[in-house]
């Protein structure tokens, strides 16, 4: 067995893997980035070493650094994790050149089944069905239109490299050939280095459903049972589980052989996962779509029903072991479900968002697993695919596994960057998806029902407002939280109005006066409400009327957080004059749609300006964002320059609205 083994990934997965070396009593070695110092796999690795700036191409992708921090360290074994590395063939190829042990199948089996057409070619001539359509190598424009009009349509274009959904393409029309051919090549081209093409039939009543296989180097070849990866936003997965709501026992085992056969066809060593598209509406035919020669994001869902850990049987099936069962060995126990959870706005298209993590509560309780690599603290950018954790919950059914995810979600709070938690709960609750009635379209259908973002309720910005009159008294001042308020008099204290302000929200003015464990609470022109509110831990408190709720609250300059129900809610404060006038400044101020930076600033403080007027560029993701002035009025704060990083909804400008003459 090895004694020292590099973990060649980041984040949440390298968080992972060592924790099953740790288990195992063997050394771990974590790599990180410059953007990477200090985060969390580093902490946890017995050692960490840098490997160069933020720029994966120079860092996490780099084979030499990589392979000079193994011989560095004496790391005898990599595990590359998923993504990055994880299926580069020449990767493999220098670390067998270096005697360094890859955790991952042969060189021969990456090389086969990388290539997608290589691969369909593959496991077709060992009987495994695949689906119909034309993966010829080289075929130009002329020939994939024409394999796209014998297939029939609507089809598929898919990069023959590389995976993730990045550069697929489903065309309808005959007509929409030669634009989706040159946007999917172009894709190809920039996400692999290779715009080879294949095309294949679009099943539209489809189910992702793939098979977790594991085989050693002695000749057993396993499978473990099947994952549920239908649910999905633009070819990415979004929830998984196991098993499949739709397969019988019978089903089952007749595509567990067909994986099997696959990753028997290439000599497959290792974990590894054959996907398979499924017509919904007729179970028995399925598909070969891929298989991926790695460990899988949704591996812990395989965890939690069979009682194994893959990435303790990948180690020892690398260090030479014969696996420790048989097939027959194999049994499903329970149901589990998995939830990724992405630095990214719903409601904003998924856009990525980045921030620093203020406030972090992360699930516990019975069946509930966390993979994480968050900290408090923790700086979350852009340089790398936004996933932050996955939330997996179990249970002896699919309802009560769901159940206790949504619940575990609920309980979830990462405030400093939105996330998309909410959108994870309302997708779970939906009908079908209760029902198990999953197709990889549902999402779409569904689009603006689980993205729509709801405008927060009166109890929410009472809760900031008492938060923060909590946070103005004296220290020490002490809160017995279940005394009953008494000896209240109406206009003993004047009111303290707050105007508050959350993203693509109007500003609400809320008014307290009191102190936080005797006060009066009033949201807008709502009717004033005794409140009181007190700290135990992290939480808070906030009594209003006879109802109790518990919050997770975070200050973060002008901004204070607040979670609850697993939404992450940034209410930005405007330090204005009180009143109606409060409310009036709030409408002249300018927010960043997204982190970025501001790279032209067109306006300057005393401008006079009218509603429309540039004021500065912010780009992020790529894209150039021209923001203007919202109302007519005067520029008075504009405290960024060209250069400046900004934050999600950080303010960048301010226009005073004109204030007519006699007001």
């Amino acid at each position: 067995m090895f004694t020292t083994v590099l973990v060649a990934n980041r984040g949440e997965i390298a968080v992972r893997v060592i924790r099953t070396l740790r288990s195992m009593g063997i050394r771990s070695v974590a790599v990180f980035s410059e953007a990477d110092a200090g985060a969390l796999h580093t902490r946890v690795a017995d050692l960490a070493v840098p490997i160069g700036p933020a720029p994966a191409a120079q860092s996490y992708l780099s084979i030499e650094r990589i392979v000079a921090a193994c011989r560095a360290t004496g790391a005898q074994a990599v595990h590359p994790g998923y993504g990055f590395l994880s299926e580069n063939v020449e990767f493999a190829r220098a670390l067998e050149a270096a005697g360094i042990t890859f955790i991952g199948p042969p060189v021969a089996a990456i090389e086969a089944m990388g290539d997608k057409i290589r691969a369909k070619a593959t496991v077709r001539a060992a009987g495994v069905p695949v689906v119909p359509g034309s993966s010829e190598p080289g075929m130009d424009d002329a020939a994939v239109a024409a394999a796209a009009v014998e297939a029939g349509f609507p089809v598929l274009l898919k990069p023959s490299a590389g995976g993730g959904g990045k550069g697929m393409r489903v065309v309808r029309e005959e007509s929409e050939l030669a634009e989706q051919i040159a946007g999917a090549r172009r894709e190809a081209r920039s996400s692999f280095g290779d715009d080879t093409l294949l095309v294949e039939r679009y099943v539209g009543n489809s189910r992702h459903i793939e098979v977790q296989v594991m085989a050693d180097t002695h000749g057993t070849v396993l499978h473990l049972g099947e994952r549920e990866c239908s649910l999905q936003r633009r070819h990415q997965k979004v929830v998984e589980e196991a098993p499949s709501p739709l397969l019988s026992a019978r089903m089952r085992a007749t595509m567990g052989q067909a994986a099997v056969d696959a990753a028997a066809a290439v000599g497959y060593t290792g974990a590894g996962t054959v996907e398979f598209i499924v017509d919904a509406d007729n179970p028995r035919d399925f598909f070969f779509l891929e298989m991926n020669t790695r460990l899988q994001v949704e591996h812990p869902v395989t965890e939690a029903v069979t009682g194994l850990d893959l990435v303790e049987l990948q180690v020892r099936v690398a260090a030479g072991e014969q696996l420790p069962l048989e097939q027959a060995d194999v049994s499903l126990d329970g149901h589990a479900i998995e939830a990724r959870v992405y630095a990214e706005d719903p409601a904003r298209g998924f856009l990525p968002q980045a921030g620093t993590v203020v406030s972090l509560t992360e699930p516990v309780g019975e069946g509930v697993r966390v993979d994480s690599s968050l900290v408090e603290g923790g700086v979350v950018g852009t340089d790398y695919d936004p996933m932050l954790a996955k939330v997996i919950a179990w249970g002896p059914t699919r309802e009560t596994a769901r159940g206790r995810l949504v619940a575990a979600l609920g309980r979830t709070a990462v405030l400093g960057v939105s996330t998309n938690v909410p959108f994870l709960r309302a997708l779970l609750s939906d009908p079908d998806v209760v029902a198990g009635d999953l197709d990889t379209g549902l999402i779409e259908r569904r689009g603006e029902q689980l993205t729509r973002a709801e405008d927060p309720p009166p109890s929410a910005y009472a809760a900031v407002a008492l938060a923060l009159l909590l946070e103005d008294e004296p220290a020490g001042t002490r809160v017995d939280p279940w005394s009953v308020p008494g000896g209240w008099r109406v206009g003993e204290h004047a009111w303290t109005p707050r105007t508050l302000v959350v993203p693509g929200g109007e500003p609400v003015v809320v008014r307290t006066r009191g102190r936080a464990s005797e006060a009066q609470v009033r949201v807008g022109e709502g009717e004033p409400l005794p409140a009181r509110a007190w700290r135990q831990g992290d939480r808070l408190a906030v009594t209003v009327g006879d109802v109790t709720t518990w919050y997770v609250t975070a200050r973060d300059g002008g901004t204070v957080w607040l979670g609850i129900e697993g939404f992450a809610l940034p209410f930005r404060l405007v330090e204005r004059s009180a009143g109606a006038g409060a409310a009036a400044a709030a409408d002249g101020v300018v927010t960043a749609p997204m982190p970025g930076t501001v790279t032209v600033v067109r306006a300057a403080v005393g401008d006079e300006v009218v509603a429309g007027t540039p004021l500065l560029v912010v780009e992020a993701m790529k894209m150039e964002h021209v923001l203007t002035a919202p109302v007519d009025g005067v520029v008075t704060e504009l405290p960024v320059t060209a250069g400046h990083q900004v934050r999600l909804d950080e303010q960048v400008a301010v226009v005073t609205p004109r204030v007519p003459e006699g007001d």
